[in-house]
């Protein structure tokens, strides 16, 4: 059980719901809720906890199994949290399919597979999807709900209820696309970070921060379309009259796709000098991470 699983077994916990973690390594989800019950205290110390309940009433709500029909015996809900590897996924929910009734919904935390390629190897299609988190998901509360093209609207349905419960942001896709949409919207900024980076315009230090002191500041309370809706007297369309042809001269500007592996990558690398990329730093710099994404939570929360 790695940190999506455990998040996700924490953030149903908080919603009150029982949970039921299996890992196919025997012992890994026994040795995960020890990592979970050290959190929740560790959230609860820091008045972050979310939902109504103690650390320890919610710690007591999840149970590990080194069974999977175990494990799934009651579920309405399962999610796999398995790594990245097609394969994998399509056999695990063969197995899981298996094992339960036509109605539990199956969903994947995938970040990169597309619904119709997780779950080819499933019968019934229609109540299967992807809910794909945000990482670190307890304190980034986006989950987006991507439809297999058979996917039952119920389904869609019942799931955007299940994670507004548990208190994550769901956003519905209409139909399923590669990269999803936040992982386009962010390979669009990568990818021009990298460009800008690789062409002598701007420094990695400083491209940083153009996003967290700049566009950052305000992406974390209000999107790109509303932001553009009050940045002209009449709106978006007022907006779009005044600046749109700006907008599509600088994104005619925008060059190839970077070769982020490639000759050219070598110069930008140098990420490693501002953050050496031993575990000791960057798990010092994870720490810092998720204690501002701790306290903008709650900002928001309180806003």
């Amino acid at each position: 059980i790695g940190l999506i699983g455990r998040s996700w077994a924490m953030v149903f916990a908080s919603g009150g719901y029982s949970v039921k973690i299996y890992d196919n390594q025997p012992g890994q989800s026994t040795k995960a809720i020890v990592e979970i019950k050290k959190q929740l205290q560790e959230l609860e110390d820091a008045q972050m906890l979310r939902g109504e309940a103690t650390a320890l009433q919610q710690v007591a709500l999840i149970s590990s199994y080194d069974d999977l029909s175990q494990a799934l015996e009651g579920a309405f809900f399962v999610q796999e949290c398995v790594f990245e590897q097609l394969e994998v996924k399509q056999s695990i929910f063969q197995d899981i399919e298996r094992l339960v009734g036509k109605d539990v919904i199956l969903s994947s935390s995938t970040s990169c597979l597309v619904p119709s390629n997780v779950f080819s190897k499933v019968q019934n299609r229609s109540r299967c999807l992807v809910s794909h988190p945000v990482n670190p998901p307890y304190y980034v509360k986006l989950v987006e709900l991507v439809p297999h093209p058979e996917t039952a609207p119920a389904v869609m349905d019942t799931t955007h209820t299940l994670m507004t419960k548990v208190g994550q942001a769901p956003v519905r896709l209409r139909k399923e696309i590669d990269g999803f949409a936040l992982n386009r919207v962010q390979a669009a900024i990568i990818a021009e970070s990298w460009r800008l980076v690789q062409d002598g315009i701007i420094s990695v230090k400083d491209i940083d921060l153009v996003m967290s002191e700049g566009l950052g500041m305000r992406y974390a309370f209000i999107g790109p379309m509303e932001t553009m809706h009050l940045n002209a007297p009449e709106g978006l369309e007022d907006y779009m009259k005044r600046y749109g042809p700006g907008i599509q001269r600088v994104l005619t500007s925008f060059g190839p796709v970077p070769d982020f592996c490639g000759e050219g990558s070598k110069g930008i690398i140098n990420m490693c000098e501002l953050i050496p990329s031993d575990e000791q730093h960057l798990s010092a710099r994870k720490d810092r991470r998720d204690q501002l994404l701790m306290g903008l939570a709650k900002l928001k929360k309180d806003h």
